[in-house]
């Protein structure tokens, strides 16, 4: 048998890591990951019937969206605590993109959803098998703050007609103030009176079950993770409620009928789909594909942090690839990670992946034997758990923490926030990834650029605007703080030229390049101009500092060869070179 080269090995090992943590697995770990998977399968359980209710589809579609998914992340993911799953965010975004090519309920509409995880999954898969994990960093802090802060509210607003008993349009902000106005009359008193007990009860559990158990002699973590799982408990309650007093005859909307048995895994529906139907998802795809990526490697950089562990970002992004690719084909809809459940996995004492293996299994035979217990829950119970489940979206200190250190990250936050809340979620996500592009474009754009002076009895030079420095009338010694790129080398060609009107007796300038980093095709044309421009008013352009990638690049064009001046290893170097040559001696 021929053995297996090591770069194969290697290959294999990096697209699927428990070929690598599932030999040191042993009993401690395996006892240790099936009492953190039984704690957040009794988490999932009710997020998951409430987030595809959310979503628009039946409730046993969130119980799928969280097996084979598990599954397949488990063998690919580096992270021993994350876990794909439904999460209220996504379910929202999939309701609006597949709404908007088929009717909510139909065959068509679930078929959309589980396209629409396909081709986010695809994307994640490409992106991540070309090691695009850097794309983490396309939206800014301050425009994620504000669409998940008004994708919450657009969330509330959905729930309420649940809560309310009555049809509400929560498309935007102002449909549902339209039509809440129009129909708060005709709320249902039973239904309200079920969501709002339930959503109390839910907000003491989490807030006084810990305590109250840790009083009666519990262990704290113990009491901890019973209070975590409150969401599990009222749903028990609600349904024993429901069956025994009969809620759904007075008028109360429950899940009924939730059909037993395992996903299936099928692609007959969405082959069925027109072309048109493909092409309209794309665009919605990649959206969420983007946010999706950005959330997870969030939490599980966190975690990996917080538990001093490697993390592959471009691992991560193929797993959650495949994950969704996974939901796809298994009639579910886009999963991602969440925060709340993974914190629950590491406080429960998860140690590997295989936690997501163990809590497939514990859905899967939920799916199959204990789905005909749901038919008496009411919908607005599950309102009630994705009302409680919003707070870690929300960020309104954020606001202001952002106006008073920036107001153009400020006023980006609000464009995100208020087209997110007053359109729609994919435009405000849109909006969002816009703005953090021009945000950068336009502070790159305008580098800062420093005349800089000898700090007198060192080699070091600084800003004469901010230091006591030593400068020498014909030399210019500029220091520019960005990379060179086609957004800013204008601005800095027509800066320096400025500069050097204004100081006739200038005769060199020394371009400092210790802060740049890269210097694309626009700017190496920007240089070429400037040396020319330079050159016939009689002035030198010399560079110091120049970094060693830089310098490569340099070398692969003509500029070294046309540069009026010289190339320094050190600003004080040029300085001292050309110190004598004043202009009296030209």
């Amino acid at each position: 048998m021929r053995a297996v080269s090591p770069n194969l090995m290697s290959t294999w090992t990096a697209w699927f890591p428990i070929l690598h943590w599932g030999r040191s697995y042993d009993r401690r770990a395996a006892l240790a990951d099936v009492t953190a998977s039984a704690v957040v399968t009794l988490l999932l359980i009710p997020q998951a019937l409430a987030y595809a209710v959310l979503a628009g589809l039946p409730p046993v579609t969130g119980l799928w969206a969280s097996m084979l998914p598990m599954v397949i992340y488990a063998l690919m993911c580096s992270s021993t605590v994350l876990g794909p799953g439904p999460t209220a965010l996504r379910s929202m975004m999939s309701l609006a993109a597949a709404g908007s090519v088929a009717a909510v309920g139909s065959a068509d509409f679930a078929a959309a959803s589980a396209l629409l995880a396909l081709l986010v999954g695809v994307t994640l898969l490409v992106m991540g098998a070309l090691r695009l994990g850097f794309v983490a960093h396309v939206l800014s802090r301050p425009v994620l703050a504000g669409f998940m802060t008004a994708a919450a509210l657009l969330i509330a607003m959905g729930q309420v007609r649940h809560l309310l008993g009555v049809p509400l349009q929560a498309d935007d902000a102002l449909a549902f103030v339209r039509s809440l106005w129009h129909h708060a009359h005709a709320t249902h008193g039973p239904t309200l009176a079920v969501g709002v007990g339930a959503l109390g009860l839910l907000l003491v559990l989490r807030r006084a079950a810990k305590p109250v158990l840790v009083r009666l002699g519990v262990p704290a973590a113990v009491a901890g993770l019973v209070a975590k799982a409150a969401p599990l408990w009222v749903m028990l309650l609600a349904i024993a409620l429901s069956h025994g007093m009969g809620w759904a005859q007075h008028g109360v909307a429950v899940v009924g009928e939730v059909p037993r048995g395992l996903p299936p895994l099928t692609v007959q529906p969405l082959l069925q789909l027109p072309w048109s139907v493909v092409q309209a998802l794309l665009w919605p795809a990649l959206l969420m594909a983007l946010l999706t990526f950005v959330e997870q490697i969030s939490i599980a950089q966190d975690m990996a942090a917080r538990r001093r562990e490697p993390l592959d970002a471009n691992a991560e992004m193929r797993a959650m690839g495949a994950a969704n690719v996974a939901a796809g084909l298994s009639a579910a809809f886009n999963v991602g990670a969440s925060f709340g459940r993974t914190a629950v996995v590491a406080d429960a004492g998860g140690r590997t992946p295989a936690v997501g293996l163990i809590t497939a299994v514990l859905l899967a035979l939920t799916a199959l034997y204990l789905t005909p217990l749901l038919h008496a829950l009411p919908m607005a119970v599950l309102a009630a758990i994705i009302l409680t489940s919003l707070g870690a979206l929300t960020d309104w200190g954020s606001f202001v923490r952002h106006g008073r250190y920036a107001r153009a990250d400020l006023a980006a936050q609000v464009l995100t926030f208020a087209t997110t809340l007053l359109v729609d979620l994919l435009s405000g996500l849109a909006a969002g990834v816009l703005a953090s592009l021009l945000l950068h474009v336009a502070r790159s754009s305008r580098p800062h650029i420093a005349v800089v002076g000898n700090v007198p009895g060192t080699e070091h030079y600084r800003n004469v605007l901010r230091h006591p420095v030593v400068t020498q009338p014909h030399i210019l010694g500029l220091r520019v703080d960005e990379s060179l790129f086609f957004a800013n080398a204008p601005y800095l060609e027509q800066r320096i030229i400025e500069l050097v009107a204004r100081q006739p007796q200038v005769r060199h300038v020394v371009l400092q390049c210790s802060a740049i980093n890269a210097i694309d095709t626009s700017a190496l044309e920007s240089l070429r101009a400037l040396n020319d421009r330079l050159g016939a008013a009689g002035v030198r352009l010399h560079l110091s500092e120049v970094k060693g990638p830089v310098m490569d690049q340099l070398q692969r064009s003509d500029l070294l060869q046309r540069l009026s001046g010289q190339v320094f290893l050190t600003h004080h170097q040029a300085v001292q070179a050309l110190a004598g040559d004043t202009p009296s001696q030209d």
